[in-house]
């Protein structure tokens, strides 16, 4: 599958920073011990609402990641899954009347053309679960020969006792473990099953859905070994960050992380787990089941600059829920105005300091709040008194691209 157009990065001068990050399943903010080459893996859509603002705000997290690894002179593979098969997916096309397929397409072409106009630098690898059934039936059935998964009916369910590290990645009490596995596409109650949170990992044919022939037998995916099965079929294990939305953190990377170490008697799955905070509209929570949606898409027709929508959303740390205003947009708008007005000028003040403080804001847990003021100092500094240096202009705008996605 075909992701999205490259984006330029431009060279900066001086020193690069470590970049350390908070890591859910340690607790701690530590270095992301990256060599010449960094792997990261990012939950991908599930394409029936792209791209809404929360979406938006948590590929832009992983950008900025991306963007520090390469300023710091790594390589970077980045693997993006497309959820294209998924009850909701098929739910969404029965609800409207649309073909399931013709409904995931479009909607993936519309998250592309978003990430492009938001500068997001694409996944080296974006893969379709649909193109991978052959690999993900092959992981369950390793899984089957290991022990690790059992029927019910004529489904296959991953034993989550399998893996004596289960649950150290979000730290849930059992209560809450069994009522998020609820809320998010489990069936804790399902008879037959050994253990409540024991998840699908192959869905036999019903009537009407989808299904693959496989060496499991005739069927599709569950939710979680898709995931799997891409991230170690293209990053293999122990990469250095899988990222998403807070909301994955159970069951969703919980699930993931105790498949792939069951199937390779490895450990850690990921050396860094980072999730990203919600983003609300109204007091609540945008979410696609509440529809209190803002596209992209919307704010691009209504004629809202690319850039003071990458510029909004970077103004908020990604770990603190926010929530979506039209005052945040108009700051944004402003800031961005501030900031090309700043650059137009052939000379202005030392820029370096800046560029040093951008570098080190980001490099702290992607402090993307503080990085934006070190550059609304030098465009007011600009503005007020003016400088005579000849290379600061550019060294502002390349910074604003190179670190931030934002083209002045």
């Amino acid at each position: 599958m075909l992701a999205w157009p490259d984006v330029a990065i431009p060279a900066l001068p001086g020193e690069t920073r470590p970049l350390r990050l908070f890591d859910t399943a340690t607790q701690e903010l530590r270095p992301t011990a990256i060599g010449e080459l960094a792997r990261m893996f990012v939950c991908g859509i599930t394409p029936y609402d792209a791209t809404h603002l929360g979406h938006a705000a948590t590929y832009l997290t992983f950008d900025l990641i991306n963007r520090q690894w390469r300023d710091s002179g790594a390589k970077v593979e980045y693997v993006q899954n497309v959820t294209d098969i998924d009850d909701p997916l098929l739910e969404r096309a029965d609800a409207t009347g649309a073909d399931w397929k013709d409904l995931a397409t479009g909607q993936i072409q519309l998250f592309r053309d978003d990430m492009t106009a938001l500068r997001v630098l694409p996944p080296t690898q974006f893969v379709g679960v649909v193109d991978s059934i052959d690999e993900v039936a092959t992981r369950v059935q390793s899984l089957i020969d290991a022990q690790a998964a059992y029927q019910v009916d004529d489904d296959w369910y991953f034993d989550v006792t399998s893996d004596p590290r289960f649950g150290q990645v979000g730290h849930y009490d059992a209560e809450t473990e069994r009522r998020l596995f609820a809320e998010r596409g489990g069936d804790p109650d399902r008879p037959g099953k050994r253990h409540p949170l024991d998840c699908l990992l192959w869905r036999a044919p019903r009537e009407g859905e989808p299904s693959w022939p496989s060496v499991v037998g005739p069927g599709r995916p569950g939710w979680h070994i898709e995931c799997v099965a891409i991230a170690l079929d293209h990053l293999g294990m122990t990469f250095d960050v899988q990222g998403g939305g807070n909301d994955l953190i159970f069951p969703h990377h919980e699930m993931s992380a105790s498949q792939a170490q069951v199937l390779t008697n490895e450990w850690p799955y990921a050396r860094h787990y980072v999730h990203t905070a919600m983003v609300g509209l109204d007091g609540e929570k945008m979410s696609k089941s509440r529809g209190n949606l803002v596209f992209v898409s919307r704010l691009l027709a209504d004629g809202v600059d690319e850039m003071a929508i990458r510029l909004a959303l970077l103004d908020s740390h990604y770990r603190r829920d926010w929530e979506w205003t039209a005052e945040k947009l108009v700051k944004a708008e402003e800031r961005l105005a501030a900031w090309r007005a700043a650059v137009s000028p052939p000379t202005g003040p030392n820029a370096l300091r800046t560029l040093d403080e951008v570098r080190e804001a980001l490099a702290d847990d992607l402090n993307s709040e503080r990085a934006l003021r070190a550059i609304d100092e030098w465009s007011r500094e600009q503005q007020v008194r003016g400088g005579e240096d000849a290379s600061a202009p550019g060294i502002i705008s390349r910074a604003a691209d190179a670190l931030l996605g934002v083209a002045l």
